[in-house]
């Protein structure tokens, strides 16, 4: 199988952790995207690439771009979620980077470091790309961060999950009202282990015919929402639980249990293409018709002809459907050694990863059914690229992607630049 050869560029940011979601490429040609940190008193930071002079540079640290920088609270660490543009604007939001062990698991602090407050919440945030102009529009409530977002574009609104408890929250950019609609799915992130935790929905999208907002739970169930309701509603008729998907125990932490991992809307066909994450499955769901299709599953060959499920058990979240209708997907291959196939934990402690796995770009190109994979990514000096979740496309069929690589004997978080030409 054909080898891909990915280019890493380091933006300057020495703290940068694994970032999820947070990058997109823009009309503008460009590349914007966030490095995260881990840090209590350093921001994430904000950049944009230029895939043209391959030229880096820094925009914003996020705390300081919500006006946050002499509050002395836990920093705006992370972003969770892709970028939105509308009207030369770029929408996204701001989520926390800095944890505090509790029981063994990384949990909102309770305890703030020394000198500092508890952490404020996550924002909604624009960013005009002509005028360079970051603007808070809404901070989330309870202390949260936004961990989920997307865009009704044609109307204006914008929604959120947050993290750790999961309340849905809506922001109308017009009146610049910011509303709580509750908690979705239990105590989500904050739950008791076997009880009522539930990991939360980490991908949304907007039906733009009517305005609904969709989002599902581990439980497989989905819900919708529309600004003139007085809460979401369940989406009646069907469900995710489907055999393909496997079965879950969806009150533990690991894998989103029957929830889609990432999902898009298609706005020629008036559905949405997401992927069940531990499966691999790619589905087609209509919510007017209110029914769900398998097209395909598209892991990694080696992933195919091994017949077991990815080592990262949440799934990827570098998922993107092109205008054309075609699916990338910066997805995991198996390692073998000896002829032997590298086993996994059986049983992870957190964080999603069973163990070391090759990262393979495959596409689907939906009109034609044709599968492709391009082959596991390598760095010039044999390395692999790790904990990818993130995806987006130059205007010239490149795909970059966040990910994890050695710097001055240091690993880092940066962006990474796929040709695939």
């Amino acid at each position: 199988m054909k080898k891909l050869l990915a280019k890493q560029f380091y933006s300057g940011f020495s703290d940068a952790h694994d970032t999820y979601n947070a990058i997109t490429a823009a009309s503008d040609g460009l590349i914007y995207y966030i490095l995260s940190s881990t840090r209590h008193d350093v921001g994430g930071q904000f950049y944009v690439f230029d895939p043209t002079s391959e030229q880096t540079h820094f925009i914003a640290d996020l705390t300081e771009a919500v006006g946050e920088k002499y509050l002395k609270c836990i920093a705006q660490g992370k972003s969770h979620v892709e970028f939105y543009e509308h009207n030369g604007k770029l929408y996204f939001a701001t989520h926390i980077g800095h944890y505090e062990k509790i029981n063994g698991w990384e949990k909102l602090p309770i305890h703030a470091p020394e000198g500092y407050q508890l952490y404020p919440g996550g924002h909604f945030v624009s960013y005009d790309m002509q005028t360079g102009k970051l603007e808070s529009l809404a901070l989330a409530p309870h202390g949260e961060g936004i961990i989920t977002m997307t865009m009704d574009k044609l109307r204006g609104r914008l929604y959120g999950l947050t993290w750790p408890k999961g309340y849905l929250i809506y922001y109308d950019i017009k009146s610049r009202i910011l509303k709580d609609l509750g908690m979705v799915n239990e105590m989500g992130e904050q739950g008791v282990f076997g009880k009522d935790y539930r990991v939360i929905c980490r991908s949304m999208f907007v039906d733009s015919r009517l305005g609904n907002v969709y989002y599902a739970t581990t439980e497989g169930i989905i819900f919708y929402y529309h600004p003139d309701f007085d809460a979401p509603k369940k989406l009646e008729g069907v469900d995710l639980r489907l055999d393909y998907f496997g079965s879950f125990d969806y009150t533990i932490p690991g894998s989103m249990g029957y929830s889609w991992r990432k999902i898009q809307w298609c706005e020629s066909e008036n559905v949405a293409y997401g992927m069940h994450g531990n499966s691999g499955y790619l589905f087609r769901f209509d919510p007017q018709a209110r029914k769900i299709e398998i097209v395909e599953r598209i892991v990694s060959e080696p992933s195919k002809r091994s017949g077991m499920y990815d080592q990262y058990t949440y799934g990827y979240l570098g998922f993107i459907l092109d205008k054309n209708k075609t699916v990338f997907y910066l997805t995991g291959g198996p390692i073998y050694r000896n002829g032997q196939r590298v086993k996994g934990l059986d049983k992870i402690d957190g964080g999603g990863a069973r163990g070391l796995e090759h990262l393979h770009l495959v596409t689907y190109h939906i009109p034609d059914n044709v599968y492709k994979d391009h082959g596991p990514v390598f760095y010039k000096d044999g390395s692999i690229p790790t904990w990818v979740n993130s995806i987006a496309i130059d205007q010239h069929g490149n795909v970059y992607t966040l990910a994890r690589f050695m710097h001055e004997s240091k690993e880092v978080a940066d962006l990474v630049k796929i040709p695939i030409h």
